[in-house]
């Protein structure tokens, strides 16, 4: 009699327990569904204001050959934000056949980063109400590549291809902005650098043009062969690339081709935990985040921003300081997606220092961490 009466204890403890797990898993269920996991509505006739819409690519690919898609919100304002998204790189077949390792292979969970940072709607946020246009990023060439890898396995490098469909089939719902504002984050950064001019040409009624670089610092002596043997890039891409330095090359021949008639940014945390991790990887093949990786980074970006101020007079810089690791000093990686409103001891955030240069008023901020001493 006591052990049927324990057994049925037992079973009662055994279905409360199963109905708490249930309804945990259910919860995070329902959050990352609305989170992490959203996905936008497909866009079937004309976009509704203020809504995010996924826009389906034909015989656009993602590298491991699933659907690639874009992102797009209709805003009030005639203003247009090209938006590449970031997530890794690779530069060497070693690094497509290593896939995921080095960099996003599909579209998981990326509908969720649109919200955030400058693509929120926010009432701080001064860029709320216009148009944009998103370039998820699941191609590990820089939004720049035609090719197609074919090793071990095969690899899609197809971001140039997926990129430019995308924009001419999404060309008719932005209208013909007045104002365009090119930017990116991380390999997003590397692509608006890469692919500013085509963009710029694509939208021939901007007469207010912006390009914002955020968190984008490799060096690398084999930048030009990538782009030309793994990616595929076109050739007016890939013929800018003389140096080491992918960006500091792609933004100068954007000045010596536009002139004052576009705005440069660039922006960078001056201890970049995530990039210091891949420059890691290019000086030795193996990825880390040492306090002297750190200081070499720093020295780095240093002679990035010398560089910017010799060969375009007129761009806007702003280095910054978030995240900082108590004992190495290394740094938050890339902000535009996330707490790009935070001033970060500037009388500017980055938001706010970009919107600034959009209406005319070009600044630069924090060179002073360049010089910080630990």
């Amino acid at each position: 009699m006591e052990n049927a009466k324990k057994k049925s204890k037992l079973k009662k403890i055994l279905i409360l327990i199963g109905i708490l797990i249930t309804v945990i898993a259910l919860g995070i269920m329902i959050f990352l569904k609305q989170t992490i996991l959203i996905s936008f509505p497909e866009l079937k006739g004309e976009p509704e204001i203020g809504k995010w819409y996924e826009i389906p690519v034909e015989g656009a690919q993602s590298s491991d050959g699933s659907k690639w898609h874009g992102i797009f919100r209709k805003g009030t304002e005639n203003k247009v934000v090209v938006y590449f998204f970031g997530g890794g790189v690779s530069i060497t077949p070693e690094t497509s056949e290593g896939g995921k390792k080095f960099f996003a292979e599909n579209m998981l969970a990326q509908d969720f980063v649109a919200q955030g940072g400058i693509g929120s709607s926010a009432e701080e946020n001064p860029f709320r109400n216009w148009s944009f246009i998103v370039l998820p990023y699941a191609t590990g060439d820089f939004h720049a590549g035609t090719g197609t890898y074919e090793g071990k396995k095969t690899v899609y490098h197809k971001g140039y291809s997926n990129y430019a469909a995308y924009v001419e089939q999404i060309k008719k719902y932005a209208g013909e902005p007045d104002t365009l504002l090119v930017t990116g984050f991380s390999a997003g950064g590397f692509a608006a650098s890469l692919l500013a001019d085509d963009v710029i040409s694509r939208f021939p009624s901007a007469e207010n043009v912006t390009v914002c670089v955020d968190s984008s610092l490799l060096l690398y002596d084999g930048w030009h062969d990538t782009a030309v043997h793994l990616w595929k890039s076109p050739k007016e891409i890939s013929e800018r690339l003389t140096t080491d330095n992918l960006v500091l090359d792609s933004l100068t021949a954007l000045h010596r081709k536009r002139g004052d008639s576009v705005k440069i940014l660039f922006d960078c945390s001056f201890r970049d935990d995530t990039l210091m991790q891949y420059q890691s990887y290019i000086n030795s093949g193996k990825m880390d985040q040492t306090k002297e990786l750190g200081d070499q980074f720093q020295r780095d970006l240093r002679e990035m921003v010398i560089g910017l101020e010799t060969n375009i007079p007129n761009a806007g810089i702003y280095i910054w300081n978030s995240g900082e690791d108590a004992k190495t000093h290394n740094t938050q990686h890339t902000i535009i997606s996330s707490n790009v409103f935070e001033a970060l001891g500037n009388d500017r955030s980055v938001g706010e220092w970009i919107f600034d240069a959009v209406n005319g008023d070009v600044r630069t901020y924090g060179l002073e961490l360049l010089d910080k001493s630990f």
